[in-house]
């Protein structure tokens, strides 16, 4: 407390203290409440007195104030004794003298104010002593303790024979008599004490017998109670409480038990207050410690029971010593002792006196008084009364009559409740005392259950006020508390009773699944740690389900469910807990367990759901095993669980769902697992990689075909679940949450979830992520009404530009939204007009398309950056994303095979003999059915299909608007359509192929079917690298059907000129957007077809070896998985099968230790490989490799408007060169070139895509052809270089002859180091007459070029003039980089034209292997027609070396060849000159970006052959730079057609390179060149002679 008496007071006591301190007590003693004046004015003084005491105040000054303040109050002199009491006792212990002197002093100044019998009392003897009050302090105390003994110690003298026993006898009668007349407790007092007086009777005795009457009379309250009250008040108070604990000493001795009517006695005295309750419990027994000490032995017995349960008994004996101490255990606790404190509690509850029963409750432990059967039972009665009206108002079901309770007849008992608001007050307090021990009377419990019922419905139902809302608030609360604390743990203790079960579910299932669960968990982990009993019955249970689960197996799933189901009744979480502890350890118990779980209740099925979810939650056990590559395999066996019981039992899934989309917004995807186990059971909707195609076509049809054929196992009667699931995740609003959360978190497994994971896991993690998406978002299509859906997706540029949804999981989702929409508009357009017509039907279905499709349209133009919608048009992209398989194509094999399989079904129905014939007919019926309803599915999806193809037709001329060139148009419609699409289902990436397909059948404008072909199959390295294994999968079914179109075409003449002879996607020659000249020699032709095709089966052949090489484990994964695939189809040549074969062989040694599932796979691949070997077919028969006719039409492709000209297939030299002079060439610039061969490589695979100005068309377009002619001639060296040399060759080692591998690369190198050497100072004759040829080829392909340029220029200048400051950009870019690197591996930076930029610079050797890998067998591309054509789109510098080796020796061709040579050389000579004029010009007009940096040209000088060739080669690298035909190359073609001519290709394409193409050649270079051609033209001769000799050496 704070102090009264400030300290400045004292200081200033004379000034004013003296006045304050009075004032404070004048207004302490005016203080209406009496205690706290009182207590305060204590204070007041004490401090003052205190003050003295210490010395900080004169004793007078102290005694001048008091005697001021002594008549405020009476009791003030008091007071003041109490004060002198206490600073008494204080200093009389305190050390210091002088303090106590100070209080002596003090008390003598006050003695006038305080009288000395007051003194005497409080004060000690010794200081009354020291006071002068009392003569000597020793006399005192004995005069006093002779007093008290007098007072209350002497025994009266009392003659017990004056009492007459008549006197009794009369007082028993006068109390037994019939009271049921008009007799008063007043008039029979008063005769009472008329006895008293006349018998002279003991008052007290008379009272005991009084007591033992009413004893025996116990229905007579009315009577006994007001005469005991008005005796009372004759006696003493506590009198009657002495006699009571007398009677019941009486019974306390071991033997004795107390009667029941001496309980009720005291029980009614107590209720009607004549006795305190405090005074009678001491007079119990046992004492309250004793309890407590019971209280905790019975614990620690009960956790004894439980470790002895848990124990692992080994010998029998041990099991009957069990037994035998159980049996001791049940004597020992049947014999209780007599508890007095229970009886008298039992007594009040019955009265209905809860207020004491309640005190006594509060003394003893939390539910020990109500273990106690009797107690439970009465306080149980005492509750059935309390609710006995609202129970009838509103908790009695239907048709029940029950028996109604009367209520006490007691007036003090409880009042009964009539309201919720009353149930809360009175009876919720009594429950909790129960506790689980309502479990005694299970009819209260269905009552308390019935209640909370009703009051659920009242509490949801809406419209009351404010107040009542929060009144029935604390109401729902305090219900929650009573289902936590009674109800659950009750329904524990009940023995198995299924209906108890049921009625408390009939109340939980009103409240939110949150609450349930919160409950359970309540139930499951604190329950039954509270309570002695539960934590026996916990024991019990497990080992009992301990006993169920060892013996549980399939065949006897009945029996062991029906003990399951009775366990279950009481204590399900225990139970759950454990089963699904052996369900994650043991995934062969699922199944029946499954089967099992059919006996539960309702509310088991919920409590079985919140296990599953705490065991999926649980935060120690870790979801990946221990290599950190796989998912765990405890959560795989729970969501295999999960998918199970939830399909099969009607469980909500609420909870489930919610957990689900938590763990994702936490980015942890590991959970979907369960979201795909549970879509896959209940929905029947599969995910899987491994489908057939049969049922990948099945899936492209209706949602019959899909069920009849699509999925592995015939999941039948999904409606019911699916339905479950639908109500589930609409109810709570997951349907779209789940959507998108899974659609981000496909990202978020790899930049957020994945950072530290294995890569393999990372894969697998994203693969589930995204199957589920796909399965869920399909389950929703299937499921959800069209209003359901609308409502629910948001429009598609909402969810890309808001929800960060991918674009492909975007229009996933938005699809069938789509599909409902068009569908809904035209049935309504049909109802609205009742045109019968197709033609009517069709128009009105094209209608309804536009009116849905407007807005897409619009809304997808934000998705992308503008430039991207000049080459497609936002119509094309949203009919690309919006339709699927089920639009383009009816899958008629599918509905025929399905039909059949029906068909034989009802055949061996009616064979079927033993088949009652209901039965027969029944399933008949059921096939027929399924027929009619397959057959009407198909027509449905015909007409369909007709009407979209009809659209397409309509909207295909806006499709491809090619505004910047078609090729860049393809590489758009590659990477924002095809690629993200081809790897996001197995459907998708069958649709992906038809689709292109069908633009090309379409006769689309603007879209080359070879570039989009080439382009797919070109480089599949590096989409194949960035799959994920799924991914592949799709990947691959995607190129099995592109390749399954191309082979289609391959094959046959006929079904080539059908599909593709006149389409514009077979165009060579690409004109401007407006223009596309039928002309039939601008078509690709059917053998020059074939050699594209075979040039596809080359690319896909070196990339997989690339992939199969790289040692990286996705690398290696990913291509088998494509290769198997793409099996049906590839590979068909004899000699890349080989190739692929001995890589595969390779792999399948290496892995077989370390890497276990690559070497299955290569394994599995390899046999499946060795199985198609028979059916593949030789080069010469793949393609046709003799020359074809002279007057073939040589071509390059050209772009759109100054389209940038890329090395094409199509640059088709015409004349086939005679092999003697192919052979030479290839001698002479494999030596020449070799030591190159590298860097180009280098180079060429480390170029992305250029991108050419539009002015280059021209210039580009002869650079191909030069680029073509240099890469035939390498290829050509190649080969005579392994003529010469066979053990340098990098061929031997493609072989996979590793023992020779480092020998081999020396000499290679060796090689290289001499070919320099000889470049400047050839040594020997040989090497003399090499160089000679060198030169002489190289001449000639410059005067080639000149020609070329001559002829070129007239139909491209003026394009070029248009635009030179474009092309100026790219030279300089041109020469930046190749000065800054050298003019070695220069990655020209290029738009992304190509989805699969190439940029390894460090693959020289392996590429030299790779291009070597088919050398034998592949002569057909020595031609120029070949080679030029595998440049079609593709980057020119692939090197398909592999293809050069003619194997022609036949002496006509070798005329032939001569002769060409003769001609040819004529020719150059003519053009040389023409060829300086013109570069000439070209340099004037070009002059501003003609500066040559010295350097680049003194390279030149050095790498004439080709060795910086990383800016040629970047310049038209990939199949990007689309190709650009010139017609009178056309006819320069035709003349040209010996490998010297390929030489000069070479040289020309340097020089053209150099002037037009880079613009960079200087005048010393010209110059350089002439004098080279001159020299050329000389060694002819020599170089027919070394033909010959190769020949032979051949």
């Amino acid at each position: 407390m704070a102090a009264l008496l400030p300290a400045e007071w004292i200081k200033n006591w004379e000034k004013g203290g003296k006045s304050e301190f009075v004032q404070l007590c004048r207004a302490l003693s005016e203080n209406k409440n009496h205690d706290v004046g009182f207590r305060d004015i204590q204070q007041a003084l004490y401090e003052l007195a205190y003050h003295v005491v210490r010395g900080n105040l004169k004793h007078d000054q102290a005694s001048n104030v008091l005697g001021d303040v002594i008549e405020f109050r009476e009791d003030m002199p008091s007071i003041l004794a109490d004060v002198f009491c206490i600073l008494d006792i204080e200093t009389s212990c305190l050390e210091e003298k002088n303090k106590r002197d100070h209080f002596t002093q003090l008390v003598l100044a006050s003695l006038y104010l305080v009288s000395d019998t007051v003194l005497k009392e409080r004060l000690d003897p010794e200081t009354l002593e020291s006071l002068g009050l009392i003569k000597q302090s020793q006399q005192f105390n004995q005069k006093s303790v002779k007093i008290k003994t007098k007072l209350f110690y002497k025994q009266q003298k009392f003659n017990l024979l004056r009492e007459e026993n008549e006197g009794y006898a009369k007082l028993i009668a006068e109390l037994g008599q019939d009271l049921s007349g008009n007799i008063t407790s007043e008039l029979i007092l008063e005769n009472i004490k008329s006895l008293i007086g006349c018998f002279n009777l003991d008052p007290n005795r008379v009272l005991d017998i009084i007591l033992e009457v009413y004893e025996c009379r116990p229905e007579y309250d009315d009577f006994f109670v007001p005469l005991i009250e008005s005796y009372m008040y004759m006696c003493e108070p506590q009198t009657l409480c002495h006699i009571l604990g007398f009677k019941f000493k009486f019974y306390q001795d071991p033997s004795g038990e107390t009667p029941s009517s001496l309980y009720r006695v005291a029980a009614v005295l107590l209720q009607h207050n004549l006795i305190d309750l405090e005074d009678l419990y001491v007079h119990l027994l046992p004492g309250d410690n004793a309890i407590i000490e019971e209280h905790k032995r019975e614990i620690v017995e009960a956790k004894q029971i439980v470790r002895k349960l848990t124990m692992v008994v080994l010998s029998s004996e041990k099991t009957e010593e069990k037994e035998k101490e159980k049996e001791k255990e049940e004597e020992k606790t049947e014999k209780p002792p007599d508890n007095q404190k229970l009886g008298l509690l039992e007594a009040l509850l019955k009265i209905g006196d809860w207020h004491h029963a309640q005190s006594i409750m509060d003394q003893m432990p939390p539910f020990y008084s109500t273990s106690h059967k009797p107690i439970a039972i009465a306080l149980c009665q005492l509750v059935h009364v309390t609710i006995e009206p609202l129970y009838r108002r509103v908790g009695v079901p239907k048709g029940a009559k029950g028996s109604p309770i009367s209520s006490l007849p007691n007036k003090r008992a409880p009042k009964q409740a009539e309201s919720f608001e009353e149930l809360r007050k009175e009876v919720f307090n009594m429950l909790c005392y129960l506790g689980p021990h309502l479990s005694h009377d299970p009819i209260l419990f269905a009552k308390v259950v019935r209640l909370g019922k009703a009051f659920m419905k009242e509490f949801q139902s809406d419209g009351s006020k404010q107040e009542d809302k929060e009144k029935m608030e604390t109401l729902f609360s305090c219900l929650l508390s009573i289902t936590d604390q009674v109800l659950l743990p009750s329904l524990s203790l009940m023995d198995c009773n299924a209906c108890m079960s049921e009625e408390l579910w009939g109340m939980f299932k009103t409240f939110p699944y949150q609450y349930r669960y919160r409950l359970y968990g309540q139930w499951k982990n604190e329950t039954y740690n509270s309570h002695p009993l539960l934590v026996k019955v916990k024991a019990q249970t497990i080992d009992r389900a301990k006993y169920i689960m060892k013996r549980l197996t399939k065949e006897n799933v009945k029996p062991s469910g029906r003990q399951i189901g009775k366990l279950s009744h009481s204590n399900p979480t225990i139970l759950f807990d454990y089963i699904l502890s052996q369900i994650q350890k043991y995934d062969n118990l699922i199944t029946p367990v499954v089967d099992s779980l059919k006996y539960l209740t309702s509310l088991n099925y919920d409590v079985l759901a919140y296990c599953i979810i705490e065991a999926l939650a649980n935060p120690e056990k870790e979801r990946m095993k221990h290599d950190d590559t796989t998912i765990s395999s405890w959560l795989q066996s729970l969501a295999s669980f999960c998918g199970a019981v939830f399909r099969k039992y009607p469980i909500e899934l609420a909870g489930l769902l919610q957990y689900v989309a938590n763990q994702l917004k936490a980015g942890k995807s590991f959970d979907l697992l369960i979201l795909k186990e549970v879509v896959q059971k209940m929905a029947g909707i599969e995910i899987t990689e491994e489908m057939t195609m049969e049922q990948l076509e099945a899936m492209t049809g209706g949602e019959q075909l899909k069920a009849e054929g699509g999925y592995f196992g015939q999941i039948r009667n999904t409606k019911k679940s699916s339905q479950r699931l639908k109500d589930a995740l609409l109810d709570h609003d997951l349907a779209l949450p789940l959507c998108l959360l899974m659609a981000q978190q496909r990202n978020g497994v790899v930049f957020q979830e994945g950072g530290e994971k294995h890569l393999k896991l990372v894969g697998k993690l994203y693969d589930q992520c995204h199957d589920t998406l796909v399965q869920f978002g399909g389950f929703l299509a299937s499921n959800l009404s069209t209003e359901d859906y609308i409502k629910r997706v948001p429009s598609i540029d909402v969810l890309c530009n808001e929800f960060h949804t991918p674009h492909d999981a975007a229009f996933f989702l938005s699809r069938p939204m789509y599909a409902h929409h068009i569908s809904s508009k035209y049935d309504e357009l049909k109802k609205a007009e009742k045109g019968n017509k197709q033609q009517h039907k069709v128009h009105k279905y094209i209608t309804s398309c536009e009116l849905v499709m407007a807005p897409v349209h619009e809304a997808v133009i934000s998705l992308h950056l503008p430039k991207v919608w000049d080459d497609i048009s936002p119509q094309f992209y949203a009919t690309f994303w919006s339709l699927t398989m089920y639009d383009l194509a009816v899958p008629h094999s599918s509905y025929d095979r399905e039909v059949n399989k029906l068909k034989v079904q009802m055949k061996a129905i009616d064979d079927n003999q033993e088949m009652p014939p209901n039965k027969k007919k029944k399933e008949k019926e059921r096939c027929t059915a399924l027929q009619d309803k397959l057959l009407e599915e198909e027509k449905k999806q015909l007409e369909h299909v007709q009407r979209v193809l009809q659209r397409l037709k309509l909207e295909k001329d806006n499709w491809l608007l090619a505004k910047s060139t078609k090729n860049e148009t393809i590489t758009k419609f590659l990477q924002l359509c095809i690629f993200p699409r081809c790897i996001f289902s197995a459907i998708d990436a069958v649709y992906c192929a038809h689709f292109v397909e069908l633009v090309h059948q379409q006769k689309t404008p603007n879209f080359s079917t070879l570039l989009c072909y080439d382009r797919v199959f070109s480089d599949i390295i590096y989409t194949v690298a960035s799959c994920t294994e799924n991914e592949a999968s799709r990947y691959g079914r995607f190129l099995c059907c592109m390749l399954e179109t191309v082979t289609r075409w391959h094959s046959d003449r006929v079904i080539y000129e059908k599909e593709c002879g006149n389409y514009p996607g077979f165009l060579t020659i690409l004109r401007a957007t407006g223009f596309d000249g039928g002309n039939k020699a601008d078509q690709l032709d059917y053998e020059n077809f074939r050699h594209v095709v075979h040039k596809w089966h080359y690319k896909l052949t070196k990339a997989s070896v690339h992939c199969l090489e790289t040692g990286e484990y996705t690398h290696i994964r990913n291509i088998l998985i494509v290769l198997t695939k793409i099996l049906p189809w590839y590979p068909k040549v004899l000699n890349l099968g080989q190739a692929l074969e001995r890589r595969v062989h390779k792999i399948c040694q290496e892995e077989k230790e370390k890497r276990p599932d690559l070497y299955a796979l290569a394994m599995g691949y390899s046999g499946q490989l060795k199985s198609r070997k028979p059916f593949m077919i030789p080069e010469n028969e793949f393609h046709h490799k003799d020359p074809p006719a002279r007057n073939a039409v040589p071509a390059t492709l050209q772009n759109g408007p100054g389209g940038a000209g890329i090395p094409t297939s199509l640059t088709i030299n015409t004349v086939r060169l005679e092999e003697g002079t192919t052979e030479e060439t290839a001698d002479k610039l494999k030596e020449k070139s070799q030591g190159v061969v590298k860097v180009i490589n280098k180079t060429v695979n480390a170029t992305p895509k250029v991108t050419t100005s539009n002015g280059n068309s021209a210039s580009n377009s002869k650079i191909i052809k030069e680029k073509d002619d240099k890469e035939k001639s390498g290829k050509e060296k190649d080969k005579e270089k392994k003529d010469k040399t066979p053990a340098a060759t990098p061929e031997m080692k493609a072989l996979g002859k590793d023992g020779k591998d480092k020998p081999k690369e020396e000499r290679a190198n060796k090689d290289e180091k001499a070919r320099e050497i000889k470049e400047k100072t050839p040594k020997s004759d040989k090497e003399k007459e090499k160089v000679k040829k060198e030169e002489k080829a190289s001449k000639e392909e410059k005067s080639k070029t000149v020609v070329t340029i001559i002829e070129s220029k007239s139909s491209v200048e003026k394009e070029r003039e248009k635009e030179p400051s474009r092309e100026r950009d790219l030279a300089k870019e041109m020469k930046s980089k190749e000065n800054a690197k050298g003019g070695e591996k220069v990655p020209v930076a290029g738009s992304l034209k190509s989805p699969v930029p190439r940029s390894e610079t460090s693959e020289s050797e392996r590429e030299q292997k790779r291009r070597k890998v088919d050398t034998h067998s592949s002569p057909s591309h020595s031609s120029t027609v070949k080679d030029n054509l595998n440049e079609l789109k593709d980057s020119s510098a692939k090197h398909y070396i592999n293809h050069t080796t003619p194997t022609l020796s036949k002496s006509k061709e070798r005329e032939v060849e001569k002769k060409d040579l003769d001609k040819s050389r004529e020719r150059s000579r003519e053009r040389e000159k023409k060829d300086e004029k013109d570069r000439k010009d070209r340099k004037r007009d070009h002059s501003n970006s003609d500066r040559e940096v010295p350097q680049d040209s003194t390279k030149r000088r050095k790498d004439e052959n080709g060795t910086t060739g990383s800016s040629k080669h970047s310049k038209s690298e990939s199949p990007s730079d689309s190709p650009r035909l010139n017609e009178k190359e056309k006819e320069k073609n035709k003349s040209k057609s010996s490998g010297k001519e390929k030489g000069d290709s070479i040289k020309a394409e340097k020089m053209e390179k150099s002037s037009s193409g880079s613009k960079k050649e200087s005048r010393h270079d010209k110059e350089k060149a002439e004098k080279k051609e001159k020299r050329d033209s000389t060694g002819g001769k020599e170089e027919k002679k070394h033909h010959k000799s190769s020949d032979k050496h051949r």
